[in-house]
């Protein structure tokens, strides 16, 4: 199966925030082809959770917890994971309600 790269599936999934009505942007735009992927997820309540792609048990694409709790922290391990890799991207969904579409099918 072909690879999607990382501009496409940027592009796919903030379409899919938009239609859902959920507020998302790009913070910081990686290599258009192989660029990692970490999504923050703010609450808008001053807590926030970072997610990154990784592999579980079966050797699938899985979002994992990066970072959670208080905005500044998740901020800070964000800064740190961007210091390692300047080609990543990072986007930020708001929602209040905690909504971030990873869990849904084609967004591994």
């Amino acid at each position: 199966m072909a690879r999607l790269t990382s501009d496409f599936w940027v592009g796919a999934y903030l379409a899919r925030l938009r239609l859902a009505n959920i507020p998302a942007f790009v913070v910081a735009k990686g290599d258009p082809d192989a660029g990692a992927i970490l999504i923050k997820l703010n609450r808008l309540n001053g807590e926030a959770t970072a997610f990154s792609r990784a592999y579980g048990p079966e050797g699938e694409r899985v979002w994992s917890v990066l970072a959670e709790g208080p905005e500044p922290e998740v901020d800070k391990a964000l800064s740190r994971q961007r210091s390692f890799d300047p080609d990543l991207w990072l986007i930020e969904v708001e929602d209040r309600e905690g909504r971030h579409m990873l869990d849904q099918d084609g967004l591994t």
